[in-house]
């Protein structure tokens, strides 16, 4: 079993891509469906090609705590954290998703980021207990979200998937193979991630498919995780901001951890009590899609931001961004315009983001 019989199996369930098969399918027929099962019933999204780092030996919680922004050693088993890898400056240079096992730290990143974070923390691994593994080769992730998804995971897996807290983990076995299940925030709806090896995926596929789960696409989910105000790293954050200008730092930063590589810039602009600027969600009165880079004005036509991504939200029938904007203009219903292709400008409304990652 491979990608290319997921991928067979797709293309039997009416999936269309708009580029090439090694991705998720954009859709399959039908966005708004696919949107409204996710919000209202389960749906099943695939996040193939996720990074994927396993940290083992004794000092891992201790090794990893020292480079990440969030409190890594209060982590028992059966737990996890959002965080940000910084460097000494504070910039970002990884968000990831932490989950910790008895053996092991599981860091769950956007796709193409694993290199980059495996090197980074490779060159500060001197003597410490600690092995690197790059699993994204043999690891794949299916996303199961709605308020129906943790019933319907509970029979096929046999867990409390419902009972599972905001990043907690788990374990369990399809067809003989592990697979990890990961409480995660992306959507802000209540939603599972389910990581299995690659062999695993198709047969995990069919039986959550056909247990009631809606086949999704990379339109929906981009709609969804836009509205949660959830960061694609290199596309919407990336080195050039600090932690705090994501606009997560609730969830992803401690300020009562201790030293860690980039905590005293963090530490001073928190006590400073602002940033300059701000990730936030827009929901554009218009159907147009505006393009990445698209500008952000305030009601006097001055530059505040710009869009990183955007969606059409098949819930609001309008387009929603994510977009840089000055702090001052970054309060929910503030009311701002997005000038798109050819000049053309759109009213547009700092919106809050959707934050639930519990619940089911």
């Amino acid at each position: 079993m491979s990608i290319d019989d997921l991928r067979t199996r797709q293309l039997a369930q009416s999936a269309r891509w708009e580029g090439e098969r090694t991705a998720a399918p954009a859709d399959f027929g039908s966005p708004a469906d696919e949107y409204r099962a996710a919000t209202t019933a389960a749906a099943l999204f695939d996040l193939t090609g996720r990074t994927h780092i396993e940290l083992t030996g004794g000092d891992r919680a201790t090794f990893l705590h020292n480079f990440c922004s969030n409190d890594i050693k209060k982590l028992a088993a059966g737990q996890g954290c959002e965080a940000f890898v910084t460097n000494i400056k504070g910039r970002v240079l990884g968000h990831v998703f932490v989950f910790a096992t008895e053996t092991s730290l599981w860091l769950d990143a956007d796709p193409g980021c694993g290199n980059d974070l495996v090197a980074h923390l490779d060159k500060y691994l001197i003597v410490e207990d600690v092995e690197i593994h790059h699993r994204s080769d043999e690891l794949e992730e299916l996303l199961c979200v709605g308020p129906e998804a943790g019933g319907l995971l509970g029979e096929l897996l046999n867990i409390d998937a419902a009972g599972m807290p905001a990043y907690g983990v788990a374990r369990a076995e399809v067809d003989g193979h592990p697979v990890q299940i990961r409480r995660t925030p992306w959507t802000g709806h209540p939603e599972w991630a389910l990581v299995a090896p690659v062999v695993a995926l198709p047969g995990l596929w069919d039986q959550l498919t056909g247990s009631g789960c809606q086949p999704a696409g990379a339109l929906a989910f981009d709609a969804l995780r836009i509205e949660a105000g959830t960061p694609r790293y290199g596309i919407d954050i990336s080195e050039d901001n600090i932690a705090q200008e994501a606009n997560r730092t609730e969830r992803a930063i401690s300020f009562t951890k201790g030293c860690y590589l980039g905590q005293e810039p963090i530490a001073r602009l928190d006590a400073l009590g602002h940033v300059n600027k701000l990730l936030c969600v827009l929901q554009v009165d218009s159907d147009q899609i505006p393009p990445a880079g698209a500008t952000v004005m305030d009601d006097a036509g001055n530059e505040i931001g710009r869009v990183t991504s955007a969606a059409l939200s098949p819930g609001a029938g309008q387009a929603v961004a994510l977009a840089i904007v000055k702090a001052s203009h970054a309060k929910p219903e503030t009311a701002v315009s997005v000038r798109g292709e050819g000049d053309q400008s759109h009213a547009a409304r700092v919106c809050e983001q959707r934050t639930s990652a519990s619940g089911g």
